[in-house]
């Protein structure tokens, strides 16, 4: 499989695509749809060029070009990490197998349906972002959102790919359901809650990137240890672009604290919100609210479905290789934490391999809590005495073990009344979200920010804060 991209193709891809006319028939049948879907529900801020990042190549370097470009003529298309001709299964019955290059017939509609749900999380978030560009705090800003929006657009290609080339009719069918679901729609809503939820404003894009687009890491983390080999290659190439994406929320909301921090110090009070910066405990609530609509992406703690897809090697663990044990987990356990009815807390042992789903949780807490600590530090630098914190897993879930009780941040179990008095001190109100979008006004100027976040460290590509990184109409 070649290493470079074709982009002399109609659809720029590195497998092959020209050696099945029937599968490239089917794609190029596909992609006017696509064109309409970006039309109807991508970026409605019009522009002249972009400075993007595209894709040249899938190799360790050198797999990326910086040049302006007109974003309806993105070059999306299909590529797919460079294949390992010895690679082996790494987990579950077949373990020590050579990994599959077709979709073995028992484990079809599993497979699909794997690919299906990450699929319709792709385009979800370009719906969500749709309006954000009208707002942009900066031209350096508004060139990152177009360039998640064109990779999330990419991604969607890449899942759609796999569907059209290895599922047969049931597969073209599905891919045309990628494009038919909106998000937030009441009558064909995205399959995932967090992805039916707005993105109204800036500091929940960056909290989306930061969060939500880190839970995307993760899920794709697991399908690269995929047994399947093509989706596995394919997610390995995701990962790449998805590292942009997270570098997007965790510096933007860096510059969110920072700036509030300058706010705080200048004028000795916390009360910044008439002084045009976003007060702490708004930002804190932000972050209670993206980072457990995100816990639910995560599935219910206990899950046989999971555990199945392990088993067959569908869906193995984040870095699964790395792992010390003897990646089948039928004889090891691990201990679950459940809330009860009377206030208190459980802890029950419990089959490895049907706490997946919370395996997979506990790694993202983790790198969660490295966003945190970045921003406790600039709060700790500023000389400001704030600290945020990520809440209890059981804080506001709708998904899993917790989601029929009311888990305070701290971890509390309280009764409904409790509940209810405190949300607007724990969760953004509609008072909290209608400020925030009263300072979303766009600042397209070179080289000027909006005065709610602080200016970027560096530029994109060497580039200074200053460049023009977006020609507006």
């Amino acid at each position: 499989m070649p290493e470079k991209i074709d982009y002399d193709a109609k659809i720029p891809n590195n497998v092959n695509l020209s050696e099945d006319r029937r599968l490239q028939r089917a794609l190029e049948g596909w992609q006017p749809k696509f064109m309409h879907w970006w039309g109807e529900m991508g970026p409605t801020l019009e522009t002249q060029g972009v400075y993007l990042r595209t894709a040249v190549s899938v190799g360790r370097e050198g797999w990326a070009h910086f040049d302006h470009v007109n974003v309806p003529d993105y070059r999306w298309g299909i590529f797919l990490a460079e294949r390992d001709p010895d690679r082996r299964i790494a987990f579950g019955e077949h373990r020590g197998e050579p990994v599959w290059q077709q979709v073995p017939g028992e484990y079809r509609a599993d497979l699909q349906r794997l690919i299906v749900i990450q699929g319709d999380t792709e385009p979800a978030s370009v719906e969500q972002q749709k309006l954000l560009g009208l707002t942009a705090p900066s031209l350096y800003d508004l060139r990152n959102l177009f360039q998640v929006n064109v990779e999330e657009g990419r991604h969607l290609w890449a899942m759609v790919y796999l569907l059209h080339a290895y599922f047969g009719r049931e597969g073209r069918d599905e891919a045309e359901g990628l494009l038919l679901r909106n998000s937030g729609s009441p009558d064909a809503p995205r399959i995932l809650g967090a992805f039916n939820e707005e993105t109204a404003d800036w500091l929940a894009f960056y909290m989306f990137t930061y969060f939500t687009d880190r839970d995307g890491k993760y899920q794709l983390g697991t399908l690269k240890e995929s047994s399947f080999d093509p989706l596995s290659r394919t997610c390995e190439f995701m990962l790449k672009e998805e590292a942009h994406h997270m570098m997007v929320g965790t510096t933007g909301v860096d510059r969110v604290v920072t700036r509030s921090a300058e706010l705080i110090r200048e004028h000795d009070t916390y009360d910044i919100g008439p002084l045009g910066g976003i007060p702490l405990d708004i930002i804190q609530k932000y972050i209670n609210f993206h980072y457990t609509v995100s816990l639910d992406l995560f599935g219910s703690e206990t899950s046989t479905n999971a555990a199945n897809y392990y088993t067959a090697g569908l869906k193995g663990r984040w870095q699964e290789t790395r792992r010390k044990d003897d990646h089948k987990l039928t004889e090891d356990a691990r201990t679950l934490e459940r809330p009860n009815a009377d206030g208190t807390w459980t802890t029950e042992e419990l089959q490895a391999i049907l706490l997946l789903n919370l395996d997979l949780r506990s790694e993202y807490v983790a790198d969660c809590q490295t966003g945190v600590k970045r921003w406790n530090k600039i709060l700790s630098d500023a000389g400001v005495d704030f600290t945020f914190r990520l809440p209890h897993p059981g804080f506001n879930r709708e998904v899993g073990i917790n989601s029929g009780h009311h888990v305070t941040p701290d971890g509390t179990i309280v009764d409904e009344a409790t509940w209810e008095a405190g949300k607007r001190k724990w969760l953004p109100t509609t008072e909290d979200l209608t400020f925030v979008r009263s300072l979303m006004r766009p600042v397209y100027e070179r080289g000027k920010i909006a005065s709610w976040v602080a200016p970027p460290r560096q530029g994109i590509n060497g580039k200074p804060i200053d460049y023009e990184y977006v020609y507006l109409t």
